[in-house]
């Protein structure tokens, strides 16, 4: 399982300040464990979502979200609910948000952060990788990740060593920077760029001491994970 929680609700609706209606999707395997997903989220995700002044013009809860052809399949009954929003919030990892950025052609929204795994990872065989940041930026970066798909692990930008959309340590991998760039001017959302973080924050990586004596974290554990309470504003 990989493990999610939830962003607080003030940056879910920062992320989407240019925005006045989306479309919610969620992933029903993952984040159902970890209390960071499923009906109850959305709902409230939905509520907190309107009391901000942004319309949520449908949902739909897919069981994998790593799963792109079970995505791509489930969203085309929704293609009327898509086309009346300016963005996808999703609910999920961050292997789910990049597999829903690839089946659809609107600006993608994480509505939760990955913890860092320390070693077990779920099963997914494909090119989308989560590297459990404890600080999800595929809102900016067009739902492409850059700690994954870049072999430095940039996030503020490509170095300038790309040659012909290549990568200068593997001449037959794809600069990730060059993905999100592209990707960024097909959505017109180049002025992302201009609001991606410096520095990447390590300490986000490291799983707290309070999350780690949860039975999410292992089974062994003796006490019952509770996924924070959706607060609007906080």
């Amino acid at each position: 399982m990989i493990v999610s929680v939830p962003k607080p609700m003030s940056e879910i609706v920062e992320s989407l300040s240019e925005v006045r209606r989306v479309f919610i999707v969620d992933c029903g395997g993952c984040p159902v464990g970890c209390k960071s997903g499923g009906e109850e989220r959305v709902q409230e995700l939905s509520a907190a979502l309107s009391e901000n002044g942004i319309e949520t013009t449908g949902s739909d809860t897919i069981d994998f979200l790593c799963n792109k052809v079970l995505v791509g399949s489930r969203l085309g009954y929704h293609v009327p609910e898509l086309k009346a929003a300016e963005a996808v919030l999703v609910v999920s990892c961050g292997v789910g948000v990049q597999a829903t950025a690839k089946m659809i052609d609107l600006p993608v929204t994480p509505a939760n952060n990955t913890l860092f795994s320390q070693g077990m990872q779920g099963l997914w065989p494909s090119e989308e990788r989560c590297a459990g940041c404890g600080d999800c930026v595929l809102h900016l970066t067009g739902g492409i990740c850059p700690v994954t798909m870049c072999s430095k692990s940039l996030l503020n930008g490509m170095c300038g060593g790309q040659v012909d959309g290549k990568c200068e340590v593997d001449s037959e991998r794809d600069c990730g920077w060059y993905l999100i760039y592209n990707r960024l001017k097909e959505l017109g959302k180049l002025d992302n760029l201009k609001k991606l973080p410096a520095l990447r924050d390590h300490r986000k990586m490291d799983v707290p001491g309070s999350e780690r004596g949860t039975t999410r974290w292992a089974l062994e554990k003796p006490e019952i994970y509770e996924a924070p309470e959706l607060v609007s504003g906080t």
